[in-house]
């Protein structure tokens, strides 16, 4: 189908409030691949700020409680959230751990209008995010670059591509990944029911173990906003990397260094770069754009 037309006919959609993801799973064959799960975020941006004022309480008890989390976990300077969302989350609980700004902090999501909202929100607050856009399962980012990676209903959606999943956030974390994402152990019959339906991703920590992680801990998180999707907490050790690595940002097509000339990121080895648009690097492998000259135009900021 025209991807005009696919976009009207998912407009129409939304505006009647029925479920996009659903239409979608169904015209890809039954999965939730990486263009569905985009389209559907990018039409919901902006709801998620809302939804995030009507549940202050929540979000307070829920950031404290991942707050301890983290506060367990030894010394640290670099984090990042996958699937920031409007960052929502990450704001207020980057304020509890992190009042005095001390740390390097990351995000990102696949829906440019869902991380354009999210440094709006940041910038709100006075919290500085290195914000941009991106796939889970091809992070521009070196190995073992950002001490904690976390996750916060991210890979839900991401049914079936567990390992996936887990081998790229392992690769970027240089010390710990934390996963906060649905408990389908812990289900209720009918929540199992859900989450089957909806393809949401299983047995994160036997995944995990299958890989030759060392899962430290895995258990029912105490928060939850609904009895029926569970959240559960995976805690995941590596083997802290002796070598600082530079946090730059790398083509996630050639995985080489992406150096910036203006409002655009390049990559001299590989000849492709990727667009700045309004401060948000957008590095999905679909935004690259071929130019192999493009340097001999351009002055690097």
């Amino acid at each position: 189908m025209n991807k005009l037309n696919l976009i009207k006919i998912i407009k129409k959609l939304y505006d009647r409030g029925e479920n996009i993801i659903e239409f979608l799973k169904k015209q890809s064959g039954g999965l939730n691949d990486a263009e569905s799960i985009m389209i559907s975020y990018d039409f919901q941006a902006g709801s998620y700020t809302k939804l995030a004022g009507e549940n202050a309480d929540y979000l307070n008890s829920y950031t404290d409680a991942i707050k301890r989390v983290f506060t367990d976990l030894p010394d640290f300077s670099t984090i990042m959230e996958v699937g920031i969302g409007e960052a929502t989350l990450m704001n207020p609980l980057i304020s509890k751990i992190d009042p005095l700004n001390k740390l390097k902090k990351f995000g990102f999501d696949i829906s440019w209008s869902r991380v354009r909202y999210a440094k709006q929100n940041s910038e709100k607050t006075g919290n500085v995010i290195n914000i941009f856009m991106a796939n889970l399962f091809d992070i521009p980012l070196p190995d073992n670059s950002i001490d904690i990676v976390y996750t916060s209903h991210s890979l839900e959606p991401n049914g079936g591509k567990e390992k996936e999943a887990l081998k790229e956030l392992y690769r970027v974390a240089k010390k710990y990944v934390v996963l906060l994402e649905p408990d389908y152990d812990n289900a209720t019959i009918e929540g199992k029911e859900r989450m089957t339906s909806h393809g949401y991703v299983r047995h994160l920590a036997m995944h995990a173990k299958e890989l030759g992680y060392d899962v430290v801990e895995n258990r029912l998180f105490e928060i939850c906003i609904n009895p029926l999707n569970p959240t559960g907490l995976t805690v995941i050790k590596k083997q802290d990397s002796a070598n600082d690595v530079a946090l730059d940002f790398i083509c996630p097509v050639s995985k080489t260094l992406l150096t910036q000339y203006e409002n655009v990121l390049f990559s001299s080895e590989s000849g492709l770069m990727y667009p700045v648009i309004d401060g948000i690097p957008c590095l999905l492998d679909s935004n690259a754009i071929l130019g192999l000259h493009f340097a001999n135009f351009r002055q690097r900021t």
